[in-house]
């Protein structure tokens, strides 16, 4: 579980509950099902407008993957394993590896570690990585637009909500009582669209950003291990190449092991 997501979500409904109660406005003025399937049934017909079902059947696993973020390997285990191979190639040489491709999970790793094994070409497996990488990283960005474009769209949507209100209220102008209350619920769809928007789709948007850039970096350090590994490097020069991922604040501790 992302904590993180669940108590920015917590927060975002506190916050706008909490608000509208020291304003003085009725929280039952958001019993308004018009404003709701105007926000969140139009969103959602924009992104089917604007997106195809292949993608479209990937958003319940993008939003899943805020609150449960993919499995990394941690870069301290990346390069203790990386050293492990090294120290193998060196004493056994690189088919000595072969033995250890089955144990790896990460297929991206197993599949340039298997390359490197075959002796294909270098300049080959590090370019077969690198478009590997690339396609992924415009995979992430097309299941992120989705989001991003939610967070477009839910605004003006609101407003579009709040327009079609008011023009219910001031069409009938015969209860004055009655008059306030219909023009206050005509502005829940403009709350719903801006809270949607920057409290729910944006957010989660940057949330899948931050992920990406996570595994991207992951993956950019297996491929300098990898070829590494290919070049014949020691450990002590591996160790030196994969440091560089891995954040100051966290090598001391490694160094001090």
């Amino acid at each position: 579980m992302e904590i993180s997501t669940v108590i920015g979500a917590v927060g975002g409904l506190i916050s706008v509950f909490v608000g509208m109660i020291i304003k003085g406005a009725p929280i039952s003025s958001l019993n308004n099902p018009a404003a709701f399937l105007i926000i969140i049934c139009g969103t959602f017909s924009c992104l089917f407008t604007a997106f195809n079902m292949n993608q479209l059947k990937k958003l319940p696993g993008l939003i899943k993957m805020v609150f449960f973020k993919p499995a990394l390997h941690e870069k301290a285990e990346l390069l203790s394993l990386f050293i492990e191979l090294s120290q193998i190639a060196r004493r056994e040489g690189i088919l000595a590896l072969e033995s250890k491709v089955q144990d790896i999970d990460d297929p991206f790793f197993r599949t340039g570690l298997s390359m490197v094994i075959d002796g294909m070409d270098p300049d080959f497996v590090g370019d077969v990585l690198d478009a590997e990488l690339a396609v992924m990283q415009e995979r992430h960005a097309e299941g992120r637009a989705m989001l991003e474009q939610a967070g477009l769209y839910a605004p003006t949507l609101g407003v579009l909500g709040a327009v079609i209100g008011l023009i219910a209220a001031l069409g009938n102008l015969n209860d004055v009582n009655k008059l306030g209350h219909a023009i206050a619920a005509a502005f829940v769809a403009t709350i719903l669209g801006i809270f949607t928007a920057y409290v729910v789709y944006l957010p989660m948007a940057n949330k899948l950003k931050l992920l990406s850039k996570a595994e991207v970096s992951e993956k950019r350090m297996i491929i300098e291990g990898i070829l590494s590994l290919q070049a014949g490097d020691s450990p002590t020069q591996i160790e030196a190449k994969l440091m560089v991922f891995i954040p100051q604040s966290e090598r001391e501790g490694l160094k001090k092991e």
